[in-house]
């Protein structure tokens, strides 16, 4: 039997093992939803990121797409086109891609998907990404 002191009772530590357990069990059950916390954060991160990247990707070679198809045409309209098409593109180009915290994502990110439906009203074409990234997955070769 352990050493008790004479001037704590013997029941004390019983009676106090229940509040010694929920304080123990309390601290381990917070680390582990830290722990597990910590990997969906990342995951959800990592899954929205490669959601956003793939959306702007698609952009910056649309624009680059029509930009050397812009480029080659004698049309009056095509000035104004290219010009936008150049905006698009440097909107992209200044895109802060290493910073994961940077505070203004949202901001940027609207910024380049209205500076696109810009440009496909100019262009007269669909402004819905998403029916572009699943026509392609259609295509056989």
């Amino acid at each position: 039997m352990a050493f008790v002191p004479n001037n704590d009772d013997l029941f004390d530590s019983i009676i106090m093992a229940d509040d010694r357990f929920h304080v123990e069990g309390y601290q381990e059950g917070f680390e582990e939803g830290v722990r597990q916390g910590t990997i969906e954060g990342r995951n959800h991160g990592r899954l929205h990121g490669a959601k956003l990247s793939a959306e702007v990707t698609f952009y910056y070679g649309f624009a680059l797409a029509w930009k050397c198809f812009l480029q080659s045409s004698t049309d009056v309209k095509a000035r104004k086109r290219l010009k936008a098409m150049e905006s698009l593109i440097g909107v992209i180009q200044n895109f802060p891609y290493e910073d994961p915290q940077y505070e203004k994502l949202q901001e940027d990110m609207e910024r380049v998907r209205a500076k696109f439906r810009q440009v496909c009203s100019l262009l007269n074409v669909s402004t819905d990404f998403r029916e572009y990234v699943s026509g392609s997955t259609s295509m056989s070769f």
